[in-house]
């Protein structure tokens, strides 16, 4: 209809209704939204604001909440050395939390996307990842254990006894729930790949194929460019539980002396429940949380770029 025939009165009460649904769909919409909100505010939003000016106070078993402490708490933090230990560890753990599931759950995913019985073997890969990380970690104690079923192995291929401790040497107790970890989380990080593996176009592929590509120059210039969206959300992931993992640590190293130390979360748990020092621990979960919203912020930029670009 052309709306230059009808009169300004016209005009102006279908603007008027215009804005009258509008606003009744707008308020179907927070009739729908608001549970959400009211979960997320109370639960999450309101939480992380009190850790954060937990954190500004002197609170510690019951005491200080209404003491301002500054930011002497975060000033603590790179005075003691279990702190900047713990850090280290932490950036270990991101940095294997990020190669090694990527990398064999690539491997996986290229492995399998081709071959029978694809879904048995997705389910056998997967099935780890179902079950409550402190049986995950239970298992693998006794796997490590000095006379477990990696001792045994060993001095089974070697014919010489061999009771050595992983879990109770700082040289190699990272490195052990890190192996735990990836066998955690290789399910899910298989899946997705298996997932942006099959929304690849093929003819691109066969166009290559046909041109004499090798696999290599298939994967590397087509396969591996549009799966890299995928590979950044996976990435994503991984950091974020890189940064938080805490059950497998406390459960595995339940025996280790230096047991804070192996990353900022249990770091923040110790010195919260353990040392009752909840002001400090409120720090610590600061510092944590900040970097984990800035690797992964920067990441999904990245990602969103890479998708971008893609399209």
């Amino acid at each position: 209809m052309n709306t230059a025939m009808l009169s300004p009165e016209v005009l102006k009460e279908a603007r008027r209704r215009e804005r009258r649904v509008a606003w009744q769909q707008t308020r179907i919409a927070w009739l729908f939204i608001a549970p959400a909100v009211i979960m997320v505010t109370l639960f999450l939003l309101l939480p992380v604001v009190f850790n954060v000016v937990l954190s500004f106070t002197k609170w510690q078993k019951f005491t200080g909440l209404d003491q301002f402490a500054g930011f002497s708490n975060y000033g603590r933090l790179f005075r003691l050395p279990y702190f900047t230990e713990a850090l280290s560890n932490t950036a270990i753990w991101v940095v294997g939390a990020i190669i090694f599931p990527l990398a064999v759950g690539l491997g996986l995913a290229l492995l399998l996307r081709n071959i029978p019985f694809q879904e048995t073997f997705k389910s056998l890969f997967f099935l780890p990842r179902v079950m409550a990380p402190t049986a995950v970690g239970a298992i693998w104690y006794y796997v490590y254990a000095p006379r477990g079923v990696l001792n045994s192995v060993v001095s089974g291929a070697t014919g010489q006894p061999f009771d050595y401790g992983w879990l109770f040497s700082s040289d190699s107790i990272t490195g052990a729930v890190i192996v735990t970890f990836v066998w955690q989380t290789l399910g899910i990080t298989m899946v997705l790949l298996l997932l942006g593996l099959a929304a690849i176009p093929k003819d691109p592929i066969e166009a290559a194929r046909v041109d004499g590509a090798t696999p290599g120059q298939i994967f590397r210039h087509i396969v591996w460019p549009l799966l890299l969206p995928t590979v950044l959300v996976v990435t994503i992931l991984n950091v974020a539980a890189g940064f938080t993992t805490f059950d497998l640590l406390w459960v595995m190293a339940s025996s280790y002396p230096a047991k804070r130390t192996l990353s900022l979360a249990v770091y923040m748990y110790y010195e919260s429940f353990s040392n009752g020092a909840w002001a400090y621990g409120s720090a610590i979960a600061v510092v944590l949380g900040s970097m984990v919203i800035s690797v992964s912020a920067l990441l999904a930029i990245v990602q969103s770029r890479v998708s971008k670009n893609i399209r």
